[in-house]
């Protein structure tokens, strides 16, 4: 009997990809599309590259209508709006993995700073399994709700956290360093992401403000128990997909060759996390779940390197990851075919 998975918001990018590495899992079957919006809609018009793929209309999300039809909900709304529809799914017995940040953070009061909204459901900040598998998979298997990375933070954490554990780098003074593609902006349309304002450009943007920042602190903490210090900066870059992070770290008494046995025995067994000797790419990654990591020795200075797809691995790879864990899968379900 296979499992059956709902999209709550299954308009956008990640709700899209999601649905396609679903449709190919073979332990999985898709039962239930939402949106307010798109209500009747054949979620084909929508994405039509589910036409003759997915035979499902939109609907609008109707919690006790939801629970019978599915086992495990894919959230895909906005913060403030997501947290408030998972607690009604939890009270209905129905498992989440839940796309926005509203669950990630172990504090409301840090949250609600970031955010700048009032959380719907404070008593469960802190109490939510991060979902990243390489480092939070007994959390992860036991859980009934995960809260599912952000996608620069990802490109961040992973490299960072097993170094940050073993001592081999300095807590502060950590800088990162990320181009994302514009899908990371989301499908609705807005000026910034107009195809006239990005193409030809690159640009920086919420320099010293991004949301994505206390994530990348406070889960390397969870992690390592070590606060850290980093210096976050996102571009935003004339691409489709892809995040490229180059972090500038201080070794702690450790080199390049230190830092890739970190990693490797940490990752060794991780099928989605490839430590690389060449420098990677956003291209060596799109479309996959994979994490490329390299590292470089620079004057008194690591320079660690990571490539991930934003919408994979970022989003809706690491859903479909978490899914497998939650059920005891084999990881690569659905996402090495």
């Amino acid at each position: 009997m296979k499992v059956r998975v709902g999209i709550i918001g299954a308009t956008g990018y990640t709700a899209y990809e999601a649905i396609r590495l679903l449709l190919r899992h073979p332990h999985v079957e898709i039962t239930a599309v939402t949106s307010r919006q798109d209500e009747g809609l054949p979620i084909a018009s929508v994405h039509p590259q589910l036409t003759s793929r997915l035979d499902l209309k939109l609907s609008v999300f109707d919690v006790d209508q939801f629970a019978k039809q599915c086992d495990v909900a894919f959230c895909c709304l906005p913060h403030g709006a997501s947290a408030e529809t998972v607690k009604l799914l939890r009270d209905a017995d129905c498992t989440v993995i839940d796309f926005s940040a509203d669950f990630r953070l172990s504090c409301v009061a840090e949250y609600e700073n970031w955010y700048g909204v009032k959380h719907p459901w404070p008593e469960q900040i802190g109490r939510v399994a991060y979902g990243l598998p390489e480092l939070f998979a007994d959390q992860i298997r036991d859980a009934d709700l995960i809260a599912n990375p952000g996608c620069y933070p990802t490109s961040a954490i992973m490299p960072l956290a097993p170094l940050i554990k073993a001592g081999a780098i300095q807590t502060s003074d950590i800088i990162v360093d990320s181009k994302s593609g514009v899908s990371g902006a989301g499908r609705t349309p807005k000026l910034g992401t107009l195809y006239c304002e990005t193409n030809e450009s690159i640009a920086p943007y919420a320099i010293g403000s991004h949301r994505h920042q206390p994530e990348m602190d406070d889960i390397i903490d969870r992690f390592s128990g070590s606060r850290t210090n980093v210096l976050f900066t996102p571009h935003l870059t004339p691409m489709d997909r892809g995040i490229l992070s180059t972090i500038y770290v201080r070794p702690q008494e450790a080199d390049a060759d230190r830092v890739r046995e970190i990693w490797q025995a940490m990752y060794g067994d991780s099928p989605f996390v490839r430590i690389v000797d060449h420098i990677p790419s956003t291209k060596h990654v799109s479309g996959t779940n994979f994490v490329d990591l390299t590292v470089r020795p620079a004057g008194d200075r690591l320079v660690l390197v990571a490539a991930i797809d934003n919408l994979i691995k970022g989003a809706s790879g690491a859903a479909v990851q978490n899914l497998n864990c939650i059920y005891g899968w084999d990881q690569t379900l659905g996402l090495m075919n």
